[in-house]
């Protein structure tokens, strides 16, 4: 990294940190596994996907946290763990257990961009168009969903547009992230409304939601790490832990 240490970066005055070293072996094997489930999807080979699927939060998660991210940050990764493993069955109790773990996840962005965000922030929509955008999704769904998920998808889709609106207030990776959150979940509700579907749906299901977290973990460090001042981060406090 050029420039002046941030709050995350290590305090060593002179080649790499072991965490350093750590977030780099983390990062790299992050990057193989998203290739491996990305190939399996692309190629149709379910076993590639099954077991590189939960890998990939634990190790954007731990990427994070060693880096010294927020916890907030570290719990929605974990959460969309959660969710990347019990979306692995396609059960409806299966799903519905999925879509509250994302919710939660969901939750702790928010806290995180309210707390951290600038609300003056420019944003890549409008709340108008957000919101636009949330009740015309969901009108066109909304006869097509099984009766059961119709509420929960609709609370749930509200959720998710929450947070993409202020993922924003970080700037505009953890704008484009949360967009891409948007897009990733629109995907898995119109398979699931039993619309047409682009070939190899998983496979772009899986680049979007990929891309999105990453973009979100990374803006917020990117973010965090640019502000001046004080910020009692896990990373700073167990910098200084002897």
């Amino acid at each position: 990294m050029r420039g002046r240490p941030g709050r995350w970066a290590s305090t060593a005055p002179a080649g790499r940190s072991p965490r350093t070293r750590a977030a780099a072996l983390l990062l790299a094997c992050l990057v193989a596994v998203t290739l491996t489930d990305l190939v399996s999807l692309a190629v149709g080979l379910d076993a590639g996907h099954t077991v590189a699927k939960p890998l990939l939060m634990p190790l954007l998660a731990a990427w994070a946290g060693v880096s010294g991210a927020p916890r907030l940050l570290v719990a929605a990764l974990l959460c969309g763990w959660g969710g990347d493993v019990l979306l692995l069955s396609d059960s409806d109790p299966a799903f519905l257990a999925g879509m509250a773990s994302f919710a939660a996840g969901h939750v702790c962005y928010l806290v995180l961009f309210v707390r951290h965000g600038t609300p003056r922030t420019r944003v890549l929509l409008p709340a108008p168009a957000y919101a636009l955008s949330l009740v015309t999704l969901v009108a066109l769904l909304w006869p097509d969903l099984p009766a059961a998920l119709r509420v929960p998808v609709a609370g749930y889709s509200t959720l998710l547009v929450a947070m993409a609106y202020t993922a924003a207030r970080l700037g505009p990776a953890t704008g484009l992230g949360g967009a891409l959150f948007v897009l990733s979940d629109t995907l898995i509700a119109t398979g699931v409304a039993d619309w047409p579907q682009l070939p190899r749906p998983d496979f772009w299901i899986m680049l979007t939601y990929i891309a999105a977290q990453f973009l979100l973990a990374g803006g917020v460090r990117r973010a965090l790490e640019a502000r001046p001042g004080p910020l009692a981060t896990y990373g700073e406090m167990r910098s200084t832990t002897p």
